[in-house]
């Protein structure tokens, strides 16, 4: 682009992605304004607090009257947004979000690009702090809320800039994955399993994708690959530069491996068995196993990056993780209430295993809203069955009517959430489906005991579903 930008327009900003990066710049002392509909926290109110000035709705008049140096356009903008449109008719410099963020922040750091199906989050946010815990100073961009960190983001003087690579497309107008777009040099691969089925027709068109990056990768760069997972075998069969492998037991031959896992009061510890070294036990404040996976790959991560496991075990344990991730919303008269993003059925599984581990002897009761256009297809219907068996109780939010959006051709199956709560009945599990959020609140806030674990999954903002659930519990008598 030549000179830096003085002054910045996101279109869609408060994605998770676009913001974190109109945050960082804004921190520079870039001009940033921007737009999007449908706000919702945390990112509203994280734009809000750095002083961000967000236009509710997409008007043309946002770029042309007051022109900016260089659009950004989210990848949740279509072809016919106004402002969009507005910025690539009238001839003004604009760039995708992953294209503008390796262009304006990445470029000459060395890009550590954490990708997969499940984990990317968590595993990107660790990864980072176990770098700044141990005095390397990273950079980091990732999509969610890191407690570590108070954001997002950071901009640090250190070599290395953690980033979140999803393989989701880039923009309407440049229909490639955005993990291609970072110049990995470090690339971790947590799990590859089918998922966004808007753009993808199956599986083996999700590990195309994956290997793409893979074949990209330069001869003097890392893998960091979960081969314990056959799709993760596959997609980095080939690859042209060195592959770490990690994972729980000897599936794949993993070169970091994780022994002897046990629940303990503050998380879940385990042996690390690593390449030139003695086995260490670890403690990681989470819990689940797929959990114990996300911190092994962040210590096989950072070992290959230079960070000895002695230095990186203590930072570990003081972890805090990141926004929505079994975090608790709160508790009230004996009924707790946590919030996690979990929406695909391997991710809704785990995360129901986890909490149950994390609070032995309590009923659990999930909470569920099909939000995405994946989980609201009938691909996952059985899945779903077997995700939410592990519960106690389940309440499934009813999806709202309307088409669900594809590129991969019309959908015409669409997922029965009366199906779904009918074979959990049939299994023994106590199940039904409710019209959104005030009513879940409602009936929940009713029937609920002391002692009950209330955990709400959801992708979206789902209402305010926490906040109504502990408003009506402390309004019960």
């Amino acid at each position: 682009m030549g000179e830096s930008p003085r002054h910045v327009h996101f279109v869609a900003i408060c994605g998770t992605g676009m913001g974190s990066l109109a945050g960082l710049l804004k921190a520079r002392g870039v001009r940033v304004t921007g737009s999007d509909q449908g706000r919702y926290p945390p990112m509203s109110t994280a734009l809000e607090r750095w002083g961000i000035e967000v236009a509710e709705g997409f008007r043309a008049e946002h770029v042309t009257d007051d022109p900016p140096d260089l659009v950004v356009i989210g990848n949740a903008v279509r072809p016919d947004n106004l402002e969009a449109r507005a910025a690539i008719d009238e001839g003004y410099a604009y760039l995708s979000f992953p294209d503008a963020l390796h262009e304006l922040a990445i470029a000459g750091k060395h890009p550590v690009v954490v990708t997969g199906t499940h984990g990317k989050t968590t595993t990107t946010a660790l990864v980072a702090w176990l770098l700044a815990a141990t005095g390397r100073d990273p950079s980091l961009l990732v999509g969610g809320f890191s407690l570590d960190f108070d954001g997002s983001f950071r901009e640090g003087r250190g070599p290395h800039f953690v980033v979140e690579g999803d393989e989701y497309d880039t923009a309407f107008f440049d229909k490639t994955p955005k993990f291609l777009h970072y110049g990995a040099r470090t690339a971790v691969v947590t799990s590859v399993e089918f998922d966004h089925a808007d753009i993808y027709r199956d599986l083996e068109h999700v590990k195309q994708a994956f290997r793409t990056l893979v074949s990209q990768m330069p001869a003097d760069g890392t893998l960091v690959a979960a081969v314990n997972h056959a799709g993760v075998r596959d997609v980095v069969a080939g690859a042209p530069c060195r592959v770490v492998g990690y994972g729980p037991g000897d599936e794949g031959a993993p070169a970091w491996r994780a022994r002897r896992i046990a629940v303990e009061a503050g998380g879940t510890g385990f042996d690390v068995e690593r390449p030139g070294g003695p086995a260490l036990r670890v403690t990681a404040p989470m819990f689940g196993a797929f959990n114990v996976e996300n911190a092994l790959a962040a210590l096989a991560t950072v070992g290959t990056l230079g960070v000895p496991l002695e230095e990186a075990a203590p930072a570990l344990e003081r972890f805090r993780g990141v926004k929505r991730r079994q975090e608790v919303r709160g508790e009230v008269r004996g009924v707790l209430v946590l919030d996690d993003f979990a929406h695909h059925p391997t991710a809704v599984s785990g995360t129901v295993e986890a909490v149950r581990a994390r609070f032995p002897g309590r009923r659990i009761v999930a909470v569920f809203e099909p939000r995405t256009n994946t989980s609201r297809r009938a691909v996952f219907q059985a899945d779903y069955v077997q995700a939410l068996r592990g519960a106690d109780r389940v309440v499934i939010a009813e999806p709202p009517p309307g088409a669900v959006y594809s590129a991969t051709g019309r959908v015409t199956e669409f997922l029965s959430v009366d199906a779904v709560a009918r074979e959990l009945r049939a299994a023994g599990v106590e199940a039904e489906v409710l019209p959104g959020a005030d009513a879940i609140a409602a009936r929940l806030a009713a029937s609920c005991a002391p002692g009950d674990v209330v955990l709400v999954m959801s992708n979206g903002g789902f209402g305010n579903v926490w906040e109504k659930l502990l408003e009506a519990l402390a309004g019960r008598h």
